[in-house]
């Protein structure tokens, strides 16, 4: 099983989709947010901000544990699917995860919240997205255990 120095090309496609979307997130809130908030009473936003940092810090210990399961299992997984395609699904569930930290960044902000809680949770998307980026090592590691079974 050959393999290149580009096979993460689509990963890494992936990862800079997510980041645009983050910067997206950012543009809209500063060009029409304050046009587009519906503010809810600060009480009811308070709670609902406490919530989404719950789940945010949540959401990094899952993502790692969800990731975990998925390379053990690209690579004891029967079947015939490439190790580029098994990567590749776990790359799009581990940024889809953080991305959703961003989006409680962005529904907060839409609540009435400010600048600054929008900027934690793109901040905390953004970091997500470093740890939990396509690495080549975790890659050779599927190839490797896909090439041993097929012998």
């Amino acid at each position: 099983m050959k393999t290149e120095k580009n096979d993460l090309l689509p990963h890494w496609i992936i990862v800079g989709m997510m980041l645009v979307t983050l910067a997206v997130y950012v543009v809209i809130c500063h060009q029409f947010g304050h046009k587009l908030q519906e503010p809810i009473p600060e009480t009811q936003r308070i709670f609902i901000r406490t919530l989404f940092y719950a789940i945010a810090i949540g959401t990094f210990p899952v993502t790692n544990l969800i990731r975990h399961i998925q390379l053990r299992l690209n690579q004891t997984m029967p079947g015939n699917k490439p190790a580029k395609s098994r990567y590749l699904l776990t790359v799009i569930v581990s940024m889809a995860l953080i991305e959703g930290v961003g989006v409680l960044g962005f529904v907060i902000f839409m609540l009435g919240d400010d600048f600054n809680t929008l900027y934690i949770f793109t901040g905390l998307s953004a970091l997500g997205l470093y740890l939990y980026r396509p690495k080549e090592d975790e890659y050779f590691q599927i190839v490797e255990a896909l090439t041993e079974r097929t012998k």
